[in-house]
């Protein structure tokens, strides 16, 4: 299975981390993080009027759901990366954590001369779910169509995630057009 290291970014929106842990329930890959990485999610959920009770509870489930995406003695890696240096904690995780792929918004912060030598792709959360309905679709419309299930509120049909996934706000407009053209 492959490990994909999830950056702050993409993890913070609650609808596209959603998205990309269910379609990682599926077992489609391991996602991988850091505790620095959690760390950072938690300040900008509080940063951004979540309740600290709320956002550590949120962490709380995701480490409970995937015991294994914690990436441990990173730290000393750190110094070699050559990216973005407010980013070198998540390229150093990727490399500690055997990752293959990294998957952030933040593309620009992880230049190919830094990921190359790692063997690790750096690709948008777009590129990542795009990826994922070549590869596995039936899985991905498993993983969907369970996680509209799972909500109370809005978006309470399959359309209306695909919608706000291709919203700027979730950033899969190309995820988005695909899905309405398969049928996700």
């Amino acid at each position: 299975m492959i490990r994909v290291l999830l950056d702050t970014c993409v993890l913070f929106k609650p609808l596209l981390c959603d998205t990309l842990l269910c379609i990682a329930e599926e077992e489609v890959y391991q996602p991988l993080w850091s505790v620095d990485i959690l760390e950072e999610l938690e300040r900008n959920l509080i940063r951004h009027n979540i309740t600290e009770q709320a956002a550590q509870r949120r962490i709380g489930r995701m480490r409970q759901h995937f015991p294994d995406a914690l990436v441990e003695d990173y730290q000393d890696l750190i110094p070699a990366m050559r990216n973005d240096p407010g980013d070198r904690h998540v390229l150093a995780a990727a490399v500690a954590g055997n990752a293959e792929l990294v998957v952030t918004e933040n593309l620009r912060h992880f230049p190919e001369e830094a990921a190359n030598p790692y063997g690790l792709e750096i690709v948008s959360q777009d590129k990542f779910l795009l990826d994922q309905v070549d590869l596995v679709p039936r899985a991905v419309h498993e993983a969907l169509t369970r996680q509209v299930s799972r909500y109370r509120r809005e978006p309470r049909t399959l359309e209306d995630l695909v919608i706000a996934l291709g919203t700027p706000g979730n950033g899969c407009p190309q995820f988005a057009k695909r899905c309405h053209a398969d049928s996700c």
